[in-house]
């Protein structure tokens, strides 16, 4: 996505494009999974993290980002989907990695329907699985090999 087209949609949420907003954006669209304040401040390294959390936390204002929490009390950030109000829609299941602490989303599994009982009224959902891995899967059992030979 170019210059641009971050500018736009930036716009189109009713936010200024500023260079470390476009940034910002530009690395939530570029990773393939969520990502944390901390992940941010690694990629960006020329922007300090009070700029990135204000950042983040108008994106959340502004509909531009969801949060949910990936299970080590930290919040992890992802771009909403949806084109005007971020809302349930865009709710799905993730997986975090116990070995290499990233957090992917699982949009390919059903999200349960859930009825809450007269009286309640949902905010929001996190649903979070913890496990290992494809690729840390595959490091583990390429390790157990060399070690049994």
């Amino acid at each position: 996505m170019g210059h641009n087209d971050l500018t736009k949609c930036l716009e189109l949420k009713g936010v200024k494009p500023t260079a470390n907003r476009i940034l910002i954006l530009k690395a939530l669209k570029e990773t393939a999974q969520p990502l944390s304040l901390t992940d941010l401040e690694n990629i960006l390294v020329t922007i300090d993290k009070s700029s990135i959390f204000r950042t983040l936390t108008s994106f959340l204002e502004h509909n531009i980002v969801h949060t949910f929490e990936d299970g080590r009390g930290l919040l992890n950030y992802e771009l909403c989907t949806s084109k005007s109000v971020c809302n349930h829609s865009d709710s799905h299941i993730h997986f975090y990695c116990e070995s290499c602490k990233k957090s992917f989303c699982m949009n390919n599994i059903p999200f349960p329907d859930f009825q809450l009982p007269k009286g309640f009224t949902m905010n929001s959902v996190s649903f979070v699985i913890k496990g290992i891995c494809p690729t840390c899967e595959k490091g583990h059992n390429s390790k157990e090999l060399n070690t049994n030979i």
